[in-house]
């Protein structure tokens, strides 16, 4: 190892002795040689003390829906929920039904829309606590209902209570709002089969949404 290092210098020192400059030349040759090295020497360090930035990653915030639960659940309100949640994720939230409270006629695996009411039947819950009028020994609610009915909350025997609507037709009305969620206006009954322009006319006055 010796030999060769003596062998590259007495090389350069040829080389040197080869220019033509004089000796200030050839120190100041030196010099910026030196400069040059430990200028490298300096990049190289400092690259290799530097850390390396990893950038944080963006984290996108999933899409939510509103809703407004209300009617036979534990915390009636409004709710924040992710997107593509189900009628009975709302009902979840709102603390679920109350006991005894009517879910047949609701589509709880329905998709819930953005700013809708889910209304909940309380119906069945609430006839427990209902006046009961006896006849002839047998024990039968009575169910006071004034005004317009509310044709998103209306059970089937609501509907045939109304003028020219019968048990079949309700169970049509149900089943159109299981099916496609909960009316946006009255005129949208005329959508059900069997309930036309002249039936609508006799109805729009005694219904509502």
């Amino acid at each position: 190892m010796n030999e060769l290092f003596d062998d590259y210098r007495d090389r350069f020192q040829n080389w040197v002795a080869d220019l033509h400059f004089s000796s200030l030349h050839k120190r100041a040759l030196l010099a910026i040689a030196l400069l040059v090295c430990a200028v490298s020497v300096a990049v190289v360090f400092r690259g290799h003390s530097e850390p390396i930035a990893i950038p944080e990653p963006i984290v996108v915030a999933p899409p939510k829906v509103t809703v407004d639960i209300a009617g036979g659940v534990n915390s009636p309100g409004v709710y924040s929920l992710p997107a593509n949640s189900r009628v009975i994720d709302a009902i979840t939230a709102a603390g679920d039904a109350k006991p005894g409270t009517d879910l047949s006629d609701i589509n709880l695996a329905r998709i819930v829309k953005d700013g809708e009411q889910i209304y909940v039947d309380p119906s069945i819950a609430s006839i427990k606590s209902e006046p009961i009028a006896r006849s002839a020994g047998v024990a039968t609610p009575i169910r006071k209902k004034t005004g317009p009915i509310n044709i998103n909350r209306a059970t089937a025997s609501d509907f045939d209570t109304l003028p020219g609507i019968g048990p079949v037709l309700a169970a049509r009305i149900l089943n159109y709002r299981k099916a496609n969620g909960p009316f946006t206006a009255i005129e949208d009954l005329q959508k059900v089969s069997g309930i036309g322009t002249s039936k609508f006319a006799d109805l729009k006055s005694k219904v509502r949404v």
